[in-house]
């Protein structure tokens, strides 16, 4: 399971979501954080513990803060005890509100880092949830090429050699954009998979390598508009020799296949691949198929129900013309 420390949450957002360590600095290390959901405490502070998540980072709202004061201080400390007892990354208290010692105490005993922060507890939440998921998402480095084409992510896989690199550069010319060569690293973003270069270093991203000429750096040689950072993966496109699909490819278009990454389902083509022939314009040409499909269009299906209607000798009106009028 994937998982962050409280450590990298405080050191990469501490400015964004201005957090202060109130007790625990020392253990913002040991403390592992592994979902993005958050846990506000209103029911375990009430004395009900049937249903905590104690994997999930707790939110000190002004509910509860508000809850806790009408209190006795022995109600109130056995409760918070009791709570802090059972467990969480690290406890965050919004809207700068004051802090009850007894969670101070409590928290120090634990182990247990707690941070505040002077945002409002709805916008911080979001906030530190979209973060939490962006970090915690599921990743997963391909092999392939991914390139925009019309709008549409297109990831080109393939054994060594069949061209994508090629292809992409041949697509760069016709003007779409690269996003990564070699290695894609892979994303998943709710039901979405996001696209991007795998390399770290702002110099290395964007390059191709093109076998006999070597490596070519697309973002010099043609410009920003023929890159991009990242982006959404729509289809993939697998390359694979004639001698090697052994017939097994669509013929019409009718029954659509696809592949999982990361268990997404993304809509497959496979291309075989015989001398001259122009991969880059197909490539082109199942990107605006994709852009019907997100319209309801659908020319194969358009097709397949107008030769079964002609096959069965329905009635055709006939078109005729007396001469040439183009």
């Amino acid at each position: 399971m994937k998982s962050i420390t409280v450590k990298t949450l405080y050191d990469e957002k501490k400015e964004h979501l201005k957090l202060e360590v109130l007790v625990g600095k020392e253990f913002l290390a040991l403390r592992r954080i592994t979902t993005y959901d958050i846990f506000r405490p209103g029911l375990a502070l009430a004395g009900y513990t049937g249903y905590f998540l104690s994997d999930r980072i707790m939110i000190i709202g002004k509910t509860e803060a508000s809850y806790l004061k009408t209190l006795k201080r022995s109600l109130r400390d056995k409760h918070i005890a009791k709570v802090v007892r059972l467990g969480t990354p690290c406890i965050i208290v919004a809207k700068g509100l004051s802090v009850d010692k007894t969670f101070l105490k409590q928290a120090q005993l634990r182990k247990m880092p707690v941070l505040r922060t002077p945002l409002s507890t709805t916008p911080f939440i979001h906030s530190l949830s979209a973060f939490l998921e962006y970090k915690l998402a599921p990743v997963k480095c391909i092999q392939g090429t991914l390139v925009d084409i019309y709008g549409v992510g297109v990831l080109f896989i393939g054994k060594p050699g069949t061209g994508k690199s090629e292809c992409a550069l041949d697509l760069i010319e016709r003007g779409h954009r690269l996003v990564a060569d070699d290695l894609v690293q892979i994303v998943q973003r709710g039901d979405l998979l996001i696209g991007y270069g795998a390399e770290k270093s702002k110099q290395l991203k964007h390059h191709i390598e093109i076998r006999g000429v070597g490596i070519v750096d697309i973002f010099r040689i043609f410009g920003v508009k023929a890159v991009r950072l990242r982006k959404r993966i729509e289809t993939i496109v697998e390359l694979v020799l004639w001698d090697e699909v052994k017939g097994e490819y669509d013929r019409t278009g009718l029954q659509k296949k696809t592949k999982k990454i990361l268990d997404i389902a993304i809509p497959s083509v496979i291309i075989p691949l015989t001398p001259g022939k122009n991969v880059s314009v197909i490539a082109e040409v199942i990107a605006m198929n994709h852009l019907l499909a997100l319209r309801g269009i659908y020319p194969a299906k358009e097709y397949d129900v107008e030769l079964r209607r002609v096959l069965a000798n329905m009635q055709v009106p006939s078109v005729h013309y007396d001469e040439e009028i183009e």
